[in-house]
């Protein structure tokens, strides 16, 4: 079997594995909708009123989308090694042609067209939930690419998580570990004039400020940022974490 045959029928696999988990599929979709209620019905935001959630609705659609490219991703691969590590299928899996990468390639994919699907929905809810306007620009779809870099690179990043963790509850609570101080501190959510000034210069080291920079470049019309240097970035993120990622699969259990 070619290498894209390797890399299709894994696909293919993980993706009816994917559908056939309901409560997951359930949750991929239904999780970020909460927080957009919650955080853009409910709450609202303050324009004026300085303080947290004082920017325009706009300023927020990143960092909705921001939710579901961080979380899902860490705990689906993460979850998925660990499973596997459990049932020592990595050492089925040596004895096929399928290599580490390729796995790994694959279960980006499918978490790819997933997570893809659930930020499209997501900005759509966000705008008929809170009016947001965003740009209907043909530079607004560029949100894809964000997300894209996005999934793959905490993709590689739940894979290292996947491969330290004992467990898939190890694989959890590591993830929520990092992944909530990353969604606070990635200029999401929290405006960097709302940081220490000593400390504004390290969200430059979260890999999730340059996605969300990206996205909010493009749905929101008074953003301060530029699209092609996040773009790079988060690209260049996305290979490096898929590398270690790649290398952290492991190769028997």
């Amino acid at each position: 079997m070619s290498r894209a045959g390797r890399i299709r029928a894994e696909f293919a696999a993980s993706w009816h594995a994917f559908l056939r988990r309901r409560t997951a599929v359930f949750f991929t979709f239904f999780f970020p909708a909460i927080i957009v209620v919650i955080f853009g019905a409910l709450v609202g935001t303050q324009p004026t009123g300085g303080g947290l959630f004082s920017e325009p609705d706009g300023y927020y659609v990143a960092g909705y989308l921001a939710v579901v490219v961080l979380f899902t991703p860490l705990s689906r691969v993460g979850s998925t090694i660990a499973r596997y590590r459990a049932g020592s299928r990595f050492e089925k899996l040596a004895t096929t042609p399928l290599r580490r990468w390729e796995w790994l390639l694959a279960q980006s994919l499918v978490n790819v067209v997933v997570i893809g699907a659930a930020a499209t929905l997501l900005l759509l809810l966000t705008v008929l939930v809170t009016g947001t306007a965003v740009p209907t620009a043909p530079t607004t779809l560029l949100f894809l690419p964000f997300v894209a870099f996005g999934v793959v690179l905490f993709c590689g990043l739940g894979a290292v998580i996947g491969r330290i963790a004992g467990s898939q509850d190890g694989v959890i609570a590591a993830s929520n570990a990092i992944a909530l101080p990353l969604l606070f501190l990635s200029e999401t959510f929290v405006t960097p004039e709302l940081l220490p000034g000593w400390f504004r210069p390290a969200l430059a080291f979260s890999p999730l400020t340059y996605v969300a920079r990206g996205i909010r470049a493009v749905t929101y019309a008074d953003a301060t940022t530029t699209v092609l240097p996040n773009l790079l970035a988060a690209g260049v993120l996305a290979v490096a974490f898929f590398a270690v990622g790649a290398a952290a699969v492991p190769r028997t259990d």
